[in-house]
């Protein structure tokens, strides 16, 4: 199956790119999140106005993303508290990428969005973890977080 990806898909390409997938993969995960749009004549005509509009961006995207890289950089351990059991240090469920987002917004950090928080496993227990964040195809940084017993 022939796609346009609207957005950036790790491992795929970012917006704009022409990409061929498995008919499974398209129908069932990218065109359903909006995440492409099936290739037509019409589609690929437009193509070349979404990459000149990114080229355009792009410098000032680096830009951004390497001052946001930098405020990420400097707050240090992200504190972030989740429910655990007694004693154990193993949590109820594990932390999503949603509560990684609303700690660093909470240590004074900037809005991100939770599709840019890439996590390597469940975090399943109290400790130290770190997480990845991708801000630009080019630009990524990697975040420490201290997940703590709550109540």
């Amino acid at each position: 199956m022939k796609l346009i990806l609207t957005t950036d898909v790790s491992g795929l390409g970012g917006p704009g790119d022409v990409v061929e997938v498995k008919d499974g993969y398209g129908r069932n995960y990218l065109l359903p999140r909006g995440l492409a749009i099936q290739s037509t004549k019409g589609a690929e005509k437009n193509v070349r106005t979404i990459r000149r509009a990114q080229d355009a961006r792009r410098v000032r995207d680096l830009d951004h993303a390497k001052e946001i890289k930098a405020t990420l950089d400097g707050l240090g351990a992200i504190p972030l508290k989740a429910k655990a059991a007694a004693g154990s240090g193993k949590l109820f469920g594990s932390v999503t990428t949603t509560d990684i987002v609303t700690a660093i917004k909470a240590a004074g950090g900037p809005q991100l969005d939770k599709r840019t928080v890439e996590l390597a496993g469940h975090i399943k227990t109290v400790g130290k973890h770190t997480a990845s964040v991708r801000l630009h195809p080019d630009v990524s940084v990697s975040v420490k977080l201290e997940v703590t017993a709550a109540g």
